[in-house]
């Protein structure tokens, strides 16, 4: 590693999946220092920044607003690459109707909601959370580069994007409901599916987030 090498931040406040997505981050740009973080000043030095996400979204925003990491979000969307992953992109809605309903980051118009108790495709009945692989509809966005349209990602969910804002909306994916996959703004992009357990497209896509100098 270079003395000058880049640096990706990966934010710890405690809830995400730390270790898969720092060696995958890791093992796609061996230049690039990836580091597991929750010091403000860190983050807002790195170059490319990482919001993931696991859990209940009450636990993640309480932990998010406690520690500060609210502030630090907002002012890393201003400014350099962002991406958030599973919980990470829906704590950056407008709100969530799971735990009884929670206000998000806002960095995109829309809001989380659940997939249903009674969710069913042609008669059948879904089980829900959505768990496994499935194909990915694909906007026009940077870090879609090399992966091919409709191709298959991990996910791990039981609440869902609906946008208000379709110009944001660079990724759609269908459980029983249609629902957006993926969202982007400026130098600011999030995903529903687990990038770093996608196999080979998750990888590529984290590629190209850190060869992203921001502009959609």
């Amino acid at each position: 590693m270079t003395v000058n090498s880049k640096i990706c931040a990966v934010i710890d406040y405690g809830m995400g999946n730390l270790h898969s997505a720092h060696g995958a981050l890791q093992s796609v740009a061996p230049d690039t220092q990836v580091l597991v973080t929750g010091d403000p000043e860190v983050i807002l030095k790195a170059d490319h920044v990482v919001l993931p996400g696991v859990g209940a979204i009450r636990d993640c925003m309480a932990e998010i607003y406690a520690q500060g990491i609210d502030a630090v979000v907002r002012e890393v969307a201003a400014s350099k690459p962002l991406l958030g992953i599973c919980v990470g992109l829906q704590a950056m809605m407008e709100r969530s109707e799971e735990n009884g309903g929670v206000d998000g980051l806002g960095l995109f118009r829309g809001q989380v909601k659940y997939f249903g108790d009674d969710l069913r495709e042609n008669g059948e009945r879904l089980k829900v959370p959505h768990m496994g692989w499935n194909t990915v509809s694909q906007g026009k966005h940077p870090l879609w580069n090399g992966i091919a349209d409709d191709t298959r990602f991990y996910f791990v969910h039981s609440y869902h994007v609906k946008a208000e804002n379709e110009e944001q909306v660079k990724g759609r994916g269908h459980y029983g409901v249609d629902f957006a996959a993926a969202m982007g703004q400026d130098n600011v992009f999030a995903v529903q599916f687990h990038p770093e357990k996608s196999h080979n497209a998750g990888l590529a896509l984290l590629k190209n987030f850190l060869n992203w100098d921001g502009q959609a």
